[in-house]
Formats: structure tokens, C-alpha cells, sequence
């Protein structure tokens, strides 16, 4: 992130309300989905340039809060955008954790209109399981699956990685049986996904690994 120094003229383009808040948009940058609205004054827009995690203005408590200070579902700020008339803002983040105190991912997770015929597929479910293996890691909830790996540890996930690849090649044979190469590779790409959290690696290293291939 910048220098405020270097951003003063801009900060000063910011449309504040009469109550020196602008509307913060909360935006995945991986996979654009839109996670949460929320406020920010100045200051609360400067800490986030200064930190690089998000911080807004608690309107209800009349103060200042970073996100995630509690949960530790912080959002780190990767970058900044303002509108065209500049009285909105646009974080665009890499979530750790759900953004919603429900624990959905994003906010806007009730449907007032749907798009009737038409389902989004994309990476977006892989960062969203990621995310809620992370927060079973920390949290270690009782009669959880995942939860147990963690508690039973590094061989037993190897084990479970090594038996479900064996079932990918099993089902495999079977070229007809779609389904089961589907659903066994489902559950390979789980146990993949909860041995990089036990290893403390994220998703996002395995994604800057598979670009810096493609390229």
C-alpha cells in the first residue's frame, strides 16, 4: 500500500457525508464476489492504507474497528478503488474467513430475485472451503470431521490424501461412471485442501504456483 502522504490529494477528492462516513464496498479480488458493505471516515480509510487490512466506522458502537478483531476473519487490502463521483469506495481483498457473522462467506447471502436457469461454477467454492477448513483448524469444534484430522494429526492426513487418490484411480477405471470419478475426486481435493491448512500454506500459494506454470 501507499503513503497517506501520497494520497492526500486524492483522500481529499473523498465525498464524506455529513457525518464524515463514505459507503465501503468489500469485494473477494479472486473471485469478484461482493462480500460485504459497510462504513469508513477518513481515518478508519487511512488505517486500512496504512495496514493494509480493512477498517471501517462502527456507526452503532461510534468507533473505529478492523474487521476481523474479533473473529480473526481479517481482510487483507490488496487494493483500493473510488467511484466516479467519489462519495463511494471499493476494498478489494483477500478474505480469511467468512466476511458474514453468520459464517456464509458474503453478506449478501439472501435472495430477493434469483437468476432463474442459471448457476455460476468457478473457483469461488474452493476458497470458500478452504476458508471454513481454516476457521475448523482454529477452532477445533467438537464432532466436526475435520476438526478430528487436525486433532489426530500430519500422518493421519497423509493417510486419508493417499487413499483418496487411490480411489480417483480406482474409480477411474470405470470411464463410464462419471459420478464416482467426480465424487472421488471431490474428496481428494477436500483432504488436499485440509493437509495445505495443517501445513499452514494458503490457497492463494497454490493458485500463484499453478500461474506461475501456466505461464
Amino acid at each position: 500500500m501507499q503513503k497517506i502522504e501520497q494520497l492526500k490529494d486524492v483522500l481529499d477528492m473523498i465525498k464524506f457525508d455529513k457525518n464524515g462516513l463514505v459507503p465501503v464496498i468489500v469485494q473477494d479480488i479472486r473471485t469478484n464476489e461482493i462480500l460485504m458493505l459497510a462504513y469508513a471516515n477518513r481515518d478508519a480509510l487511512e488505517l486500512t492504507i496504512k495496514t493494509g487490512f480493512a477498517h471501517f466506522w462502527s456507526r452503532e458502537r461510534k468507533k473505529l474497528w478492523k474487521k476481523g478483531e474479533g473473529s480473526r476473519n481479517v481482510q487483507e487490502v490488496k487494493e483500493i478503488k473510488y467511484d466516479c463521483d467519489s462519495d463511494a469506495i471499493l476494498y478489494r481483498v483477500i478474505p480469511h474467513g467468512p466476511a458474514c457473522h453468520t459464517g456464509k462467506m458474503s453478506c449478501f447471502h439472501n435472495v430477493l430475485v434469483s437468476a432463474e436457469n442459471y448457476e455460476a461454477h468457478s473457483s469461488s467454492i474452493l476458497e470458500e472451503l478452504f476458508a471454513i477448513i481454516e476457521e475448523r483448524k482454529r477452532k477445533l469444534p467438537e464432532g466436526s470431521y475435520t476438526a478430528s484430522l487436525f486433532r489426530e494429526g500430519l500422518k493421519k492426513i497423509q493417510r486419508k490424501v493417499g487413499e483418496e487418490a487411490l480411489e480417483v484411480i480406482l474409480a477411474s477405471i470405470d470411464q463410464k461412471d462419471k459420478a464416482s470419478i467426480i465424487y472421488e475426486s471431490a474428496d481428494l481435493i477436500y483432504h488436499l485442501l485440509v493437509l495445505l491448512a495443517y501445513s499452514d500454506i494458503s490457497i492463494e500459494k497454490l493458485f500463484e504456483e499453478l500461474k506461475r506454470r501456466r505461464k
